[in-house]
């Protein structure tokens, strides 16, 4: 089975990674969050006006595909989490998931430092361990985007040291997420749109 559920255009136009079965999971289990993920994926396209424009506390590309996937239900959500040892309780809360939907847990990494790969990762190992979320999916932006980025003069904005696929694929590679099944979609220079 694995990446051939999805359509013909987003195995097109995305670059797309999975392990411990996270399609097979997703078809299976949750076919109405797959719906939801094809949906915003086919939709989105990398306008010219994303790039341009400065990230402040959000980027247009997360934006865009948060508010698709809110109004179909998806919440962003922290977790109160704790830990108990011989009665003493300590809260351990969870950073916030971008987008989480009946134990589907989704994030954005468009142009933010790698480390933030580090907190996904583990936030979604600690949640899968606690039987919260069943896949953890990551949409970020592929290597091959860079030549866009120099060529519209904003190359430095998007530095190696940012969230792209080369630096998320040795994080998982290397156990990062442990045991939890995880799918990635890589923004590909295909979706560039000029024109909006």
């Amino acid at each position: 089975m694995s990446t051939s559920i999805f359509p013909k255009y987003i195995s097109d136009n995305y670059e797309i990674h999975e392990w411990r079965h996270a399609c097979a999971i997703l078809k299976e289990a949750y076919p109405t969050e797959l719906k939801d993920i094809i949906a915003v994926l086919s939709q989105f396209r990398l306008c010219k006006s994303y790039i341009d424009s400065g990230g402040g506390r959000k980027s247009k590309v997360s934006k865009n595909i948060d508010d698709f996937l809110y109004k179909r239900g998806w919440v962003e959500k922290k977790f109160a989490t704790s830990i108990v040892v011989d009665q003493v309780q300590r809260d351990s809360p969870t950073h916030k998931v971008d987008c989480f939907k009946n134990s589907i847990a989704l994030e954005i990494e468009w142009n933010n430092k790698d480390p933030f790969y580090d907190r996904d990762l583990n936030n979604f190992r600690l949640l899968f361990e606690l039987r919260v979320i069943s896949v953890g999916v990551i949409i970020t932006r592929c290597d091959d985007l860079q030549k866009i980025f120099d060529s519209l003069g904003r190359g430095a904005s998007y530095g190696q040291s940012t969230t792209h696929m080369s630096k998320l694929l040795p994080k998982i590679e290397g156990g990062g997420s442990a045991g939890c099944p995880i799918l990635v979609f890589g923004i590909s220079d295909k979706l560039y749109n000029p024109n909006c």
